[in-house]
Parts: C-alpha cells; sequence; structure tokens
C-alpha cells in the first residue's frame, strides 16, 4: 500500500471482529514502533502488549466499570485480539541529557535536575511511536484506536500491568480485525476534517496559506 493510502486510510477503529491478530504481524507492529523519532535517541518507550483472551480481559476489568454490561462501544472495543499499552519513561531522557555529549543542552538554571526541556518529549515520543502502530495496522490491514485511560484507574492499572513508578502509561491501543460498523464512528461523525489551509500559518501566526484551488488558479 502506498503510503499516502495508509495516512488518508487511518481511522480510529472502534469495532473489532474476534479474529486472532498473526503474530508475526504484532511483532512488525511493534518493530515499527520502534522506528520513532526520540530525543537524543533515548528512547525511553515501552509497550505492554496483551494478546492473550486472559489479559486483554484483565486490561478491561481494570479499565472500566462497565464489563459486565458494555455499551456499543464498549462491547466493540472489547472484542479486540489485542490491547496494546504505550508507556513513557522520563528518567530515561533525564539519564541521556546527563551523557558528556549532551553538556550543552542542559539549563543551568529554571528546570528542575538540569532538565532541557520545556515540553514532555518522553510523552511526545511515546504518542509518536503509537502514530506508527496505528499507521501498521493500516498498512496490515487491520483496525486500530488509540484511547486514553481513565485517570481515577491509573492506580489500579498501574498495579495490573506491573509497571515501574518511573514508567507512565499515555493511553492504550486496541489492534484487531475491523468489524462491520454500527454507526457509532466517533467525532467525525459529526465534525468536519479541518482543512490544510484553515490550520497552516505562512510565514507567522496568521500568515495565509493558499488554498489547493487558489494555487492551481493562480
Amino acid at each position: 500500500m502506498e503510503f499516502r493510502e495508509v495516512v488518508r486510510r487511518r481511522r480510529m477503529v472502534r469495532n473489532y471482529a474476534e479474529t486472532p491478530v498473526d503474530p508475526a504481524v504484532l511483532q512488525r507492529v511493534l518493530d515499527h514502533a520502534t522506528r520513532a523519532p526520540s530525543a537524543g535517541f533515548s528512547q525511553g518507550w515501552a509497550f505492554v502488549v496483551l494478546d492473550t483472551p486472559e489479559d486483554v480481559r484483565r486490561f478491561w476489568t481494570t479499565a472500566s466499570d462497565d464489563v459486565d454490561d458494555p455499551d456499543p462501544w464498549l462491547a466493540g472495543m472489547m472484542r479486540a485480539p489485542v490491547v496494546i499499552v504505550p508507556c513513557s519513561n522520563r528518567s530515561a531522557y533525564l539519564d541521556r541529557y546527563a551523557a558528556p555529549d549532551k553538556a550543552g543542552t542542559r539549563r543551568r538554571n529554571g528546570s528542575p535536575a538540569g532538565d532541557p526541556w520545556n515540553v514532555p518529549y518522553w510523552h511526545m515520543d511515546a504518542a509518536m511511536a503509537s502514530l506508527l502502530i496505528l499507521q501498521t495496522a493500516v498498512d496490515e490491514g487491520l483496525g486500530a484506536c488509540f484511547f486514553g485511560l481513565p485517570p481515577h484507574r491509573e492506580i489500579e492499572l498501574r498495579e495490573e500491568l506491573w509497571l515501574p513508578d518511573d514508567v507512565d502509561p499515555i493511553g492504550a491501543i486496541t489492534l484487531g480485525h475491523r468489524a462491520q460498523d454500527t454507526g457509532n464512528r466517533g467525532s467525525p461523525r459529526t465534525r468536519q476534517r479541518r482543512p490544510v489551509e484553515d490550520v497552516t500559518h505562512r510565514g507567522r501566526w496568521g500568515g495565509r496559506w493558499p488554498s489547493l484551488e487558489a494555487s492551481v488558479e493562480g
């Protein structure tokens, strides 16, 4: 599949068949995730993979109050045979930027512990790895959905997944074969995708980016 088709076809899939995912495909999905960029090549991500019915059920029992009486969204999601929990690790970035070759990037004042970042790149890099999982799923003919974890369930989830204190789950990804849609397609069903010219600023904020039609006419 051409890359442009992978990008255009990517959707958050919320309704799955119970067909298992080929282990070789799952391995490729994870391998591609590790090809994501990371600040200083810190690679502070990790992935907890739940790929047995028992582990998947354990995840949903911990993450949801309604596994015994699910609504259509939850029922469709629970049928996914694989759940991946991408995690970030701030400590890996602190350790990497404490290395001699990164000495010039450390702040001397302001941030604690020599933290050189004004944004949490450990989360951003784990998110980029997650996007590669979503894109690889499309390329492999599968469906996937990234979703947030309920804050009030975080402690229980951390314990259930045996997460170390310095590892943070940034969300979860369902992965599997897409089932026939039931009509619940999430927000894109009621919201239009914003065109490029509405979200792109040329040269400065507010600078107009020409629409494709205008570029062709010009």
